[in-house]
């Protein structure tokens, strides 16, 4: 289970609190501030909170390994089961939640992994690029546009299957750093064809987040030949790492935090 508090029965729904945020004059700081509030208290919905468990088998230098680790099963949103907002994020929020949740972001790798285990794929839905894209009611209007498509295909959000397609992920990678000035790393938004919409680009700051972004949360506890292993640090070995990453070691499994943005 998603490590967070229980929803309170007056919590808002996701509609009211993504228009709650929706003042222009609000600063992208105060908005996030306000996002990550909504999280830690637990104002997420039902479906969000069971992960979903995907198992896989490794072979390396004639040892076999088998894997297990939890994925959440869709993207973070705010609300409850009927009324939720998917909500974009820097890459400084999403890690703030991340290490809230004893979580990491995911690999490009484990992205085309859990878009390959999905059960329900979603066509990706872009809105044309303006400068609105980074705006709240943008969020909003893509939202709503997703939650069209589960009712177009009478899914059920709370069957809590895993989902993907409709968004594209902020991810770990080494391209994090390396830059002159901080970067958030996107990769994904799979088409039914199963080919990435979006390759692995780092060319956007750490303070940018379009309606497209999704945060996708990967239990830092995984299991190896069924014994605890954390996920953070199997990225670090040089043995292990090829099952959750292809760009080698990552020694950085993270973004940075600032106090300010």
């Amino acid at each position: 289970m998603l490590k967070l508090k229980k929803r309170k029965p007056n919590a808002l729904t996701g509609k009211a609190f993504a228009l709650s945020i929706s003042d222009s004059t609000l600063s992208l700081m105060d908005r996030e501030q306000l996002i990550f509030r909504e999280i830690k208290n637990g104002n997420v919905p039902d479906f969000l909170r069971k992960l979903v468990k995907i198992e896989t088998g490794w072979t390396n230098n004639g040892q076999t390994y088998a894997i297990c680790y939890y994925v959440l099963p869709d993207y973070m949103a705010i609300g409850n089961n009927e009324d939720f907002f998917y909500v974009p994020m820097t890459p400084i929020l999403a890690q703030k939640v991340a290490h809230l949740t004893k979580c990491l972001l995911p690999t490009k790798l484990l992205v085309d992994r859990i878009y390959a285990e999905s059960k329900i794929k979603l066509a990706p839905q872009p809105i044309a690029p303006t400068k609105a894209m980074t705006t709240v009611p943008v969020f909003i209007a893509h939202t709503d546009s997703i939650l069209k498509q589960f009712e177009l295909k009478f899914l059920n959000r709370q069957s809590g299957e895993l989902t993907a397609g409709n968004k594209k992920d902020v991810i770990i990678s080494n391209k994090i750093y390396g830059e002159k000035t901080p970067r958030v790393v996107i990769y994904g938004w799979h088409k039914l064809d199963g080919k990435a919409i979006q390759p692995v680009y780092n060319k956007h700051t750490n303070t940018w987040a379009d309606y497209s972004h999704g945060i996708r949360l990967i239990q830092n506890k995984i299991y190896v030949n069924h014994k605890k292993a954390s996920l953070k640090k199997v990225l670090r070995e040089a043995v292990l790492c090829p099952i959750f990453s292809d760009e080698g070691i990552i020694n950085k499994p993270y973004y940075p935090l600032f106090k300010s943005y």
